[in-house]
């Protein structure tokens, strides 16, 4: 019992001592840093700039693709018509025009893309986005081909493809209102 008397009263004293010298330690000062307050990083002028020029692009593509379709069919329509029956030379001259506007308007468009895209070639702060819309005027060239080849439906594929390039290129982008 002697022995168990003694272990007990060395633990107690032990564990006093143990808390007298936590208590003697200098505790270092906890460093208090304030953050920063967080700002919304701005990009660039030319970045924001060529934001807008990239959503009006796809607006216009867009709006272009919805009325091309059935301006497109109704031209092949008239096509396919006049192979089999005989049209009016009134219809076939409107026809004929329809196809010279939906050309010109379609040239536009791809004139449009090629500055935009050689926009993002030349300024520095824009290269980084240039593999997401690079080949859009390509495209929109293609699409220019295959309507002066008379498939004015077909030609709304290469243009679908220029409208998903510039949806994918406004995402990459930084979107900041001011």
């Amino acid at each position: 019992m002697k022995i168990t008397r003694y272990l007990f009263l060395a633990f107690a004293m032990v564990g006093l001592f143990s808390i007298g010298a936590q208590a003697q330690r200098t505790k270092r000062p906890v460093k208090r840093t304030t953050a920063a307050p967080k700002t919304s990083t701005v990009p660039p002028l030319d970045v924001r700039a060529a934001r807008v020029k990239v959503s009006d692009q796809f607006e216009n593509v867009k709006a272009f693709i919805q009325r091309l379709g059935p301006v497109a069919r109704a031209i092949e329509a008239l096509d396919a018509e006049a192979k089999t029956k005989r049209v009016s030379k009134q219809s076939l001259d409107k026809n004929a025009a329809d196809k010279q506007k939906v050309i010109a308007a379609i040239r536009g468009l791809r004139d449009g893309m090629e500055k935009l895209e050689s926009e993002f070639r030349v300024k520095a702060s824009l290269k980084r986005y240039l593999p997401t819309i690079q080949g859009i005027s390509a495209l929109a060239g293609q699409s220019e081909i295959t309507a002066i080849a008379g498939n004015f439906v077909a030609a709304n594929e290469p243009l679908r493809t220029v409208q998903q390039k510039l949806a994918d290129t406004l995402a990459a982008m930084p979107n900041v209102e001011l």
